[in-house]
């Protein structure tokens, strides 16, 4: 059989192309090498049939020679399609394993995650989105961010948002968002574009980071911070005000320690001291510091006009007020304070009026502690009192007050009242233990009688008879706080007299002609409420020089007993322990030592009525500089 070469070539190449076919389809498992290999084995068997047929010359099967090469080449060509087409799907797989690993990722995180498209509406957020806003991630796909927005923030502050991340930049920050439940939460938020090819921002993702919790105890450390600071400023300004006040030597002077002190320190703008006006009790100023005159009047004059202000608090019930611009219509902040503190200056039931502070910063006065405050007004109070008491003592002209007492108005009218007889208060002091103790005559009653009934008192905690005559006996009190002497001697008041009887008595007192007269009758009526004022008037003071005491009392010795006293004195026989005898000093005087003793009794009664009994020379002078008790 003649076979041509042409012929025999087409052939070789398909059956060579059904070989390589089924490599192909052994090697990938692509059905379309199947498919080829089925089609050239086909075309290889019809060339092989013609050829043993001998139906056709080599000429003839050019074309098929031809079909044969292109088999073959497309037998090649599909196999490095399929390689291609295997390596992309090999990415792609790969591709798909990443995102899903970032799906889970994104999926498990715990910050909120939203992808929003270019107009803000969230197209998808993750399950962490419910524990930051409160909104299940389906409830938010389709809204936009306002969802949640808090109205804590202004426009500028959302326009910059925007204005950074439609420029392709990252705005990073933290903002207050509302959560669904109505808190307000601290949110850590990255927000970060997402641009195209063209490099144009079609898409957003936002990080949103509940730190709520850390945010608070930040600004509980700043808070504590601040208001640290601020303690130490204030407790700054009391050491100062302490120190200033112990140097004071008048109210005036302890009034401008305080304000001004306050008043030169911050946050504090300004303080003032007011009282209350004793005609129509409106509030008044005395003292200030950093206010000038307008502005104290306008503070002074709404303080009146309001119907209760820390002033009026601190004035009426003694307690310690604060008052915020918001919360008194700014009515008692003068200039740009935003917060005013009213301290009474109140001292043992005496209120010597309130320290009003203003400051700049509401928050300045939530820093101390109320009680330090309270401690403070009680010291100027202390202060002011201290230097009034020292003032009524060396004062030239006085105001004197006298008190109609009922028998329920102390103890002593009580007793009087009980034993049908007379008190005259001879003298004042105070004991061992601090409490007050007060010398009375009584006539009318036997030292038995007036211990019995003591026994039984519960406002005398002791007596002791220190003389007895046969119509009258000098006791020895010690009292309780109840007594009026002692209520009068608190307020820095000079007891002239005191006497008692069967109806009640009278007690009169002194205090400096600018001293509060008022406090002195609100004191001694709130503590003894059936009391009357029956008198008030001004007079100069009696005083009496050493020279004239020395000069009244020589008078009343004789010669040998004033030389018996100054040769005791001189010898050292007052001293303990004694330099010399009684019996050294007679013979110094060249008498016998009886007759020395009886002259120096003689000469020390003479000398003790002066000092001690009302009705001797300068024993006015002697009551005055001892009838009072207190600070």
């Amino acid at each position: 059989m003649d076979v041509s070469l042409v012929l025999a070539s087409s052939v070789a190449l398909r059956v060579a192309g059904v070989g390589y076919s089924l490599a192909l389809l052994y090697r990938s498992g692509d059905r379309r090498f199947g498919f080829l290999t089925v089609m050239l084995a086909l075309m290889a068997s019809r060339q092989i049939w013609t050829a043993l047929a001998g139906a056709t010359t080599g000429l003839e099967e050019l074309p098929g020679l031809a079909v044969s090469l292109l088999g073959v080449a497309t037998v090649h060509y599909l196999s490095t399609y399929v390689e291609e087409e295997d390596r992309i799907k090999q990415r792609l797989r790969e591709a798909n394993e990443e995102l899903r690993g970032f799906r889970k990722a994104v999926e498990h995180a715990g910050h909120a995650i939203f992808l929003t498209d270019d107009d803000g509406t969230i197209e998808y957020a993750n399950p962490a989105v419910e524990s930051v806003t409160g909104y299940d991630p389906e409830e938010v796909v389709g809204e936009d961010p306002s969802l949640w927005k808090s109205g804590e923030h202004d426009e500028s502050f959302y326009a910059d948002l925007w204005g950074t991340i439609t420029d392709g930049e990252v705005w990073d920050g933290e903002i207050i968002n509302e959560h669904r439940d109505g808190d307000l939460r601290w949110v850590d938020m990255t927000i970060a574009p997402i641009t195209d090819g063209a490099g144009e921002a079609d898409r957003y993702v936002a990080v949103d980071t509940d730190v709520t919790e850390r945010k608070e105890r930040e600004l509980r450390i700043r808070d504590q911070n601040e208001r640290l600071e601020r303690l130490n400023e204030t407790n700054e300004v009391l050491r100062e005000v302490n120190r200033r006040l112990v140097q004071a030597d008048s109210r005036k002077a302890v009034e401008e320690a305080a304000c001004e002190q306050f008043a030169e320190t911050g946050p504090y703008d300004s303080a003032w001291i007011a009282t209350r006006n004793m005609v129509n009790s409106a509030v008044r100023a005395r003292t200030r510091a950093g206010l000038g005159d307008d502005a104290l009047e306008g503070v002074v004059s709404a303080v009146n006009d309001a119907d209760e202000t820390p002033v009026d608090r601190a004035l009426s019930e003694g307690v310690t007020a604060v008052a915020r611009s918001a919360e008194s219509g700014d009515c008692i902040a003068p200039g740009d304070s935003a917060a005013t503190l009213a301290i009474p200056l109140t001292y043992r039931d005496i209120c010597y009026g309130a320290l009003v502070v203003h400051a700049a910063d509401p928050g300045a006065l939530d820093a101390v502690d109320p009680s330090v405050l309270d401690e403070l007004g009680e010291t100027i109070a202390y202060a002011v009192n201290a230097v009034e008491s020292k003032r009524s003592l060396v004062a030239d002209t006085v105001t004197a007050v006298t008190f109609r007492m009922a028998e329920e108005d102390g103890p002593f009218f009580e007793l009087a009242s009980a034993l049908d007889c007379d008190l005259e208060l001879e003298r004042l002091s105070v004991g061992s233990d601090g409490d007050p103790v007060e010398y009375f005559t009584v006539r009318g009653a036997a030292a038995e009688e007036v211990c019995d009934y003591v026994a039984d008192s519960s406002d005398i905690a002791a007596v002791q008879a220190v003389s007895e005559r046969d119509d009258a006996g000098v006791f020895r009190f010690a009292v309780s706080e109840s007594s009026v002497v002692a209520t009068l001697a608190e307020r820095g008041c000079v007891v002239r007299s005191l006497s008692a009887g069967s109806d009640g008595g009278r007690v009169t007192a002194e205090l400096p002609r600018t001293g509060d007269v008022r406090n002195v009758v609100e004191a001694v009526r709130r503590q003894h409420p059936n009391a009357d004022l029956v008198a008030q008037r001004e007079r100069e003071r009696e005083t009496e020089t050493a020279g004239e005491f020395r000069a009244s009392v020589e008078e009343r010795l004789t010669d040998r007993q004033l030389e018996a006293l100054q040769t005791a004195h001189f010898a050292g026989y007052f001293d303990w322990p004694r330099e010399t005898t009684g019996e050294e000093v007679a013979d110094l005087m060249d008498i016998s030592q009886s007759t020395f003793l009886q002259h120096l009794r003689a000469a020390e009664e003479k000398l003790f009525d002066a000092m001690f009994d009302p009705e001797s020379v300068g024993a006015s002078a002697g009551l005055a500089s001892n009838a009072r008790v207190g600070p």
